[in-house]
């Protein structure tokens, strides 16, 4: 089906150039203003959720079975995390974004004001929400992947609502959804490596001209060099490669901080932190539905970024959900959006806010007339610092690097979504076809519109992505519950009275589905004698005043053993039938023939103080009068201690 859909894709493309062009953009302005709103929603919704699920106690259940440890240690894990948050995207809008926004009507006041707003809306682009998509994505890989022991693929994700059908039609639909995604996600960030790393060699001097030819013969060789590390399973040379790579994209950082204004910038980082965490809100969810001289900014910067993501999600996702093995949920989540966020607020201030800096005090003006062709800034914008020869290698090297690693990974992502058996090795035409198809759609798209087209297309198969995760969400959120309520539920308190003597008895009761005639039968023949026994005790011996009161004929029949106190609230023990649905999948199991009714019954307690009870069904007289007096020298305890006071105070008021 994908390979399908992508064929027709380039066949239209090549035969059909102006229609595909019109196509790609009256689509792209119907998205724009149709569905903006959504995925403001959309992203504010993701973020919501995964700050909602670290401060719940939802947030303690592990990724992984309870035992698992984490396979890396915490400081290597948030360095793979700054890994995966460095790409071609930081270098190719680390100067070119903040510069485009400080002329902009986005931003107002005077140049200092300007430069905050150019720096928020750049952080905000690149910050919590874009790594909220990353980590909800990545979270229920994990979670579904490693506690419930399912594939590590997105259709796993869906398992609570879909059950086994996540192996048929359904999720075959699902993984065709994040290929798409995926491939035009990844196509995108080959178009901008390439034009960047075309001109870098014209800035060095090395080649005439950045035309269309140079950039598809870097595509080729960058996706020669990705198949071939794909294929041929050199693991370690890769990783040797990527660390390379961050070490030098350090240098670089280092480098423009030592030898930009230091001072300055140090106190522009604190500065844009704050900031940021101060309008986060607000820009969560602003539409400028009121500022419709900005809609055209909110459009080309905000939602672009924000269908990017959602593009890019399934393959940072797995990523990180490959090495969170044996993380908390809270853990996992802090790790995911502060770490990568403040690199991010880091990068952009070294990098944008030096490029302003040098626009206003040394450039006089001319690094901002080149933000119409972002590729050159970088080269440029580093022709103002000290050996400008030297770190422009060092650029156009990290590029390289990072847009062949993200090849090489990217085409790992789309044999583990294309492959029905995961744990299973892709074949190596299988590599090879991907990057081959990637390549071909990247020359073909830019053939006929350039970045613009690729952008249209990410932005066309991201909308129904972004549906998809929002059903992820609630997916993941049933599942975490059915997992707590699963691991928290207890033994039934009445079990602890069991012998192995009446084993056959306890197995009658539990085949049995219980009915109100039954609790009724319950509470005559067992809990009522039990009571009477009790209560003659304590008055003939001990001159206590005890009331039983048996309320069968209420709509939840019931009986309440209580024993009288002057000063304080009285003792209260009460067995009630309470209802309970039982869900159709149970009635419909046939390993199941005792369930036949929607509604099962149980005789539950419940105490003066108002705490949830228990099931004790499974009691004899003897061990219902045992629970009775259990619970009654609980009451005893708390008068020793605070309880004498809450108790009074509360019968004071009862009293008035």
């Amino acid at each position: 089906m994908t390979l399908l859909f992508v064929s027709s894709l380039v066949a239209v493309t090549l035969l059909l150039p102006e229609q595909t062009q019109t196509f790609l953009n009256v689509a792209k302005n119907a998205i724009f203003s149709h569905f903006s709103w959504f995925y403001i929603l959309a992203f504010s919704i993701f973020l919501c959720f995964l700050v909602i699920l670290s401060v719940s106690n939802l947030g303690n259940i592990k990724l992984g079975q309870d035992e698992d440890m984490p396979e890396f240690s915490f400081i290597s894990w948030l360095a793979m995390l700054f890994a995966a948050g460095m790409g071609v995207g930081l270098m190719f809008f680390g100067v070119a974004e903040p510069l485009s926004h400080y002329p902009s009507s986005i931003t107002t006041g005077g140049a200092e004001h300007k430069q905050q707003e150019a720096l928020l809306h750049t952080v905000f682009h690149w910050g919590m929400h874009a790594w909220a998509v990353y980590g909800t994505i990545a979270l229920a890989l994990a979670y579904f992947g490693f506690r419930y022991k399912l594939p590590l693929a997105l259709r796993s994700c869906f398992y609570p609502l879909l059950k086994e059908r996540i192996n048929g039609k359904l999720g075959d639909a699902i993984d065709i959804m994040a290929l798409l995604s995926t491939l035009f996600g990844i196509i995108t960030t080959l178009g901008y490596g390439a034009a960047q790393l075309g001109a870098g060699l014209v800035q060095l001097g090395w080649i005439s001209e950045n035309n269309f030819g140079l950039q598809i013969a870097i595509i080729v060789v960058v996706m020669g060099l990705a198949i071939f590390s794909a294929i041929s399973g050199v693991g370690k040379g890769v990783k040797i490669l990527s660390e390379l790579n961050l070490g030098l994209a350090f240098t670089l950082l280092l480098f423009v901080l030592v030898t930009g204004p230091t001072l300055y910038l140090l106190s522009a980082f604190s500065d844009n932190i704050g900031n940021y965490l101060s309008n986060i809100l607000q820009l969560s969810f602003k539409t400028y539905a009121y500022e419709q001289e900005n809609t055209d900014w909110f459009s080309g910067w905000t939602i672009l970024y924000w269908a990017w993501w959602c593009s890019w999600a399934p393959f940072v996702g797995l990523f990180i959900a490959r090495i969170s093995k044996g993380r908390t949920i809270r853990e996992f989540i802090f790790g995911v959006l502060v770490i990568p966020t403040l690199f991010g607020i880091l990068w952009f201030t070294v990098f944008g806010n030096t490029a302003i800096w040098l626009e206003d005090h040394v450039a006089n003006g001319e690094l901002g007339k080149m933000v119409s062709s972002p590729e050159i800034l970088l080269f440029k914008f580093l022709d103002y610092l000290p050996l400008p020869a030297i770190t422009g290698i060092v650029s156009l090297v990290i590029i390289a690097l990072f847009f062949i690693t993200s090849a090489d990974s990217g085409i790992y992502v789309l044999n583990n979504i294309a492959s029905r058996d995961k744990s299973l090795a892709a074949p190596r035409w299988q590599a090879m076809m991907w990057g081959g198809i990637m390549s071909l759609v990247a020359i073909v798209l830019m053939n006929v519109g350039g970045l613009a087209n690729l952008q249209s297309m990410t932005l066309i198969v991201a909308l129904p992505f972004a549906m998809l995760m929002l059903v992820m969400c609630f997916s993941l959120w049933k599942g975490l519950n059915a997992d707590k309520q699963y691991f928290a539920t207890k033994v039934t308190p009445s079990t602890v009275f069991w012998t192995g003597n009446k084993w056959r008895e306890h197995l009658e009761q539990m085949m049995n589905q219980t009915q109100e005639r039954d609790i009724l039968r319950f509470l005559k023949h067992k809990a009522l004698p039990a009571m009477r026994e009790l209560r003659q005790e304590l008055i003939g011996k001990y001159g206590f005043v005890v009331h039983i009161n048996t309320l069968f004929e209420q709509e939840e029949p019931a009986v309440e053993f209580i024993i009288q106190k002057e000063s304080l609230r009285d003792f209260m023990y009460g067995i009630k039938s309470v209802g309970r649905e039982v869900s159709e999948q149970l009635i419909n199991d046939e390993n199941l023939p005792h369930i036949q009714h929607s509604t099962t019954y149980e005789p539950y307690t419940y105490f003066f103080d108002g705490r949830v009870g228990y099931d004790v069904q499974y009691m004899n007289k003897e061990e219902l009068i045992a629970d009775i007096l259990k619970q009654y020298e609980r009451y005893l305890s708390l008068l020793e201690s605070v309880g004498q006071e809450l108790m009074a105070h509360e019968q004071s008021e009862l009293a008035e």
